[in-house]
């Protein structure tokens, strides 16, 4: 485990290296309020096999005034405005996070990874700037993870033509209360729209991960990356 360099007045990601050399990346986003470690515990539940070259880089957001939380100050990838169904938010925030996400997708070109071995990831929020990061990405990328989110900026993305058909593998939980199992449809209706393969899956759930879950999320990165 090591840190790659602060970038956008972030903190330095947490990373977890494979056992050998990396030839593949996963850059995945928590959600609001937590920190880059949350999903760390995750990696070992994948069921990758020991021999993965695969490098998890887990990012830090930066503390942010949360409207919706009576402007309390907290990690996050952006404001949110207003919690009804269209879940107005801050899309200049987003996408300068997005754009730190593609600033992290060159620090790992720069260290040998080819980008179409990169997979970008996210939780909640940090779906939300996956979803813009990847589908702005003007690198090819090897695929997009969107769990328990939304596409916050479906309507006003400017879609880059080296990722026009990326592959999409969204989850989302039947009672998630936090972010409506609708909002995730519409997301992935958007995607679709676009013109990407996606995957849909719902899991009996709130506003979680669950270990079968994170099993097929293994398999999928299997395909992706091992295959």
């Amino acid at each position: 485990m090591n840190d790659a360099s602060p970038q956008h007045g972030h903190r330095s990601p947490q990373i977890i290296e494979p056992q050998g050399q990396a030839d593949a990346c996963v850059i995945w986003l928590h959600g609001l309020g937590a920190d880059g470690s949350d999903f760390v515990p995750v990696v070992p539940a994948l069921g990758l096999p020991a021999d993965h070259g695969v490098r998890f880089v887990f990012p830090h957001a930066r503390e942010l005034a949360v409207t919706v939380n009576g402007g309390m100050r907290m990690p996050a990838w952006y404001d949110i405005l207003e919690m009804n169904l269209g879940r107005r938010v801050d899309e200049v925030q987003l996408r300068e996070s997005a754009a730190y996400v593609h600033a992290l997708i060159e620090e790992q070109v720069a260290q040998g990874i080819a980008s179409e071995r990169i997979l970008l990831a996210g939780f909640s929020q940090g779906g939300a700037v996956v979803y813009e990061a990847a589908l702005s990405c003007e690198r090819p990328l090897g695929g997009l993870l969107a769990l328990s989110t939304y596409f916050a900026t479906s309507a006003t993305i400017t879609p880059s033509a080296a990722n026009q058909g990326l592959a999409i593998s969204v989850h989302h939980g039947t009672q998630d209360d936090i972010v409506p199992l609708a909002l995730g449809e519409a997301g992935a209706e958007s995607a679709r729209a676009l013109g990407h393969p996606l995957e849909w899956q719902t899991w009996p759930m709130a506003h979680a991960v669950c270990l079968e879950e994170i099993e097929a999320i293994g398999e999928w990165f299997t395909a992706r990356l091992l295959a």
